[in-house]
């Protein structure tokens, strides 16, 4: 593929899947395949999409701020520092373990995920639970959302909407603007182990951050318009992706 075509093709997968990412999750479907399909091999791609996610996450913070949806602190930053520690073992895991057997573990979450989206939304039912107990079930959980989304990063948007929602009974706007705001934490993590590892492609990562940023702010702003019927509906289409797509890889 010719370099001033393949440009314009990473700012718009690098839209699509930030869409797909802030919404709901699933969004390296789309990333890191196009990465592979220029030629980088699949860690280093793993690696370079880290890039765009954390200008996806900032800009999507911008966009939710800039709604007035307001973000539950200091419970948020709880968070963020304990997804910092999950993704920093998470990362340096990614370089040494495989993942296939986890890929057919997870297709059952994925289908899980799914179900509780059909039959028992993740929608809010009273008042949200923010109580010192919540908060630390919340943060050790987010630890391990942080680990799994510093290793393979695919599908860790449910994860965290699941707890969100769960756990908090947070609605799914205010679960997406939280889990953007703690994805810039672990991923930035991520971004600093990957390279000093070498296994960053910077040109390739920072043009792909130029999608990600745009279709960050975008989603962010349409989700709160939108509403929660039409998050949870994206939400399945690409949960169903992503079981098929792990299930095959």
């Amino acid at each position: 593929m010719q370099p001033w075509l393949q440009y314009p093709i990473l700012i718009l997968v690098g839209f699509i899947a930030a869409f797909l990412n802030t919404v709901g999750g699933g969004g390296s479907l789309f990333s890191v395949p196009i990465l592979t399909f220029m030629g980088l091999p699949i860690t280093v791609a793993n690696a370079t999409s880290r890039v765009a996610l954390v200008s996806q996450n900032l800009f999507a913070v911008g966009g939710f701020k800039s709604k007035g949806i307001a973000l539950p602190w200091p419970y948020s930053l709880y968070l963020g520092m304990a997804s910092l520690g999950g993704g920093l073992l998470g990362s340096y895991l990614a370089s040494s373990i495989t993942d296939a057997v986890f890929n057919k573990i997870f297709v059952g979450v994925m289908l899980l995920a799914v179900g509780l989206i059909i039959y028992d939304p993740f929608k809010s039912k009273g008042e949200e639970r923010l109580t010192r107990k919540s908060q630390w079930i919340g943060s050790i959980l987010f630890f391990f959302i942080g680990m799994y989304g510093g290793f393979i990063q695919a599908g860790v948007g449910f994860l965290v909407i699941a707890v969100l929602s769960i756990v908090n009974n947070l609605s799914l706007v205010k679960s997406n603007y939280v889990k953007v705001f703690a994805a810039i934490v672990y991923t930035s993590v991520s971004v600093i182990v990957f390279a000093f590892q070498g296994k960053i492609m910077w040109k390739e990562g920072l043009i792909l951050a130029i999608g990600h940023g745009l279709g960050g702010w975008y989603a962010s702003r349409w989700s709160v318009k939108a509403g929660e019927q039409w998050i949870k509906r994206i939400m399945i289409v690409t949960l169903l992706a992503m079981a098929v797509k792990l299930w095959y890889s």
